[in-house]
């Protein structure tokens, strides 16, 4: 392929308008599912952070749940070296030259937005990636056209939402802002479909569909358990069996990490001052106790190897 590049026919060889490299910028608990679920599907990634000894924690938690797939029998050892050779981290802007989408995923435990923060990150990915790259955000609460105000060229941002837990569902929210264009819209959209994702086409409203639903829900949940209805346990099991969902409420908070959880409604409440999105107390006690869920190995679960153990919480934070 070098001597192709010299003579300058590897650009030839790509097919206009597919996608060869996808670039995540945060590559936290969602950073990190985006990336091994692009990989799988034979797309090379380039992830930025902050640090190399970040980066390094980075591997070592990819290669972990890969290795977590290979003991229950979801994948080979040759697939996972294969995964991993498509994957490549740094902490340098410049290595994202190349791709063809960026997604910005960036994992914050501050209250509110941190706009600012993702807008000096969406101006750093247009000065180096290429005229025609897509630059997107992992949105939730979030407007894609307020983080789109400071690109040279808006009509490139369009939001994509990766929903919980990202290598099961199969849905892909898809926002487009006030000035995206249509083909953007349709780059992203392809690929969605490239890997084995369904776009939904959103118009840009805090929430999306997925998040507006789920925050209601997990307030009801909390409420149920303050009551003394039903425990932890059951009222996640009652979900999953009646109504399909792959996980339960509480389950779905633990996952997601109950201070994002928390953040998610107080940005709902704000946005729509309605009590449906207002956060239970439940969810603020344990956030006060530092019960955040999988990822501190407590929550409404206790966690083993990020495997529930127990569904047992102090009964103090909840009462």
């Amino acid at each position: 392929m070098s001597q192709l590049t010299e003579f300058g026919l590897g650009d030839k060889l790509k097919v206009k308008g597919k996608i060869h490299a996808v670039g995540v910028v945060g590559c936290g608990s969602v950073g990190q599912g985006i990336t091994l679920l692009v990989a799988r599907f034979g797309i090379d990634v380039v992830f930025v952070d902050t640090t190399e000894d970040r980066i390094k924690e980075i591997y070592g938690d990819l290669e972990a749940q890969l290795d977590n797939e290979i003991n229950h029998w979801g994948m080979t050892s040759s697939e996972k070296r294969l995964v991993l050779s498509r994957i490549v981290g740094s902490t340098d802007f410049n290595n994202l030259k190349n791709c063809d989408i960026v997604i910005e995923a960036i994992s914050s435990r501050k209250k509110g937005t941190m706009i600012e923060l993702r807008q000096d990150i969406f101006s750093k990915i247009e000065a180096v990636v290429r005229e025609d790259a897509i630059i997107s955000s992992n949105i939730s609460t979030l407007m894609i056209s307020d983080l789109a105000k400071v690109l040279k060229n808006p009509g490139r941002a369009v939001g994509m939402h990766f929903i919980e837990p990202i290598d099961k569902t199969t849905i892909v929210e898809v926002v487009n802002g006030v000035k995206s264009t249509e083909i953007a819209h349709e780059k992203v959209m392809r690929f969605c479909q490239m890997i084995g994702r369904k776009g939904i086409y959103i118009h840009e409203s805090p929430g999306n569909i997925s998040t507006r639903m789920i925050i209601p829900v997990i307030n009801e949940a909390c409420e149920i358990l303050m009551e003394g209805v039903a425990s932890v346990y059951d009222i996640d099991l009652t979900m999953r069996e009646t109504f399909g969902h792959n996980v339960g409420p509480f389950e779905l908070a633990d996952k997601i990490g109950l201070d994002k959880v928390l953040k998610f409604m107080e940005n709902l409440y704000a946005e729509f001052g309605e009590s449906k999105y207002k956060a239970s107390p439940v969810i603020k006690r344990l956030v006060r106790a530092n019960y955040l869920g999988r990822s501190v190995g407590r929550g409404f679960y206790n966690y083993e190897n990020e495997k529930p153990v127990s569904n047992t919480i102090t009964c103090a934070i909840i009462k």
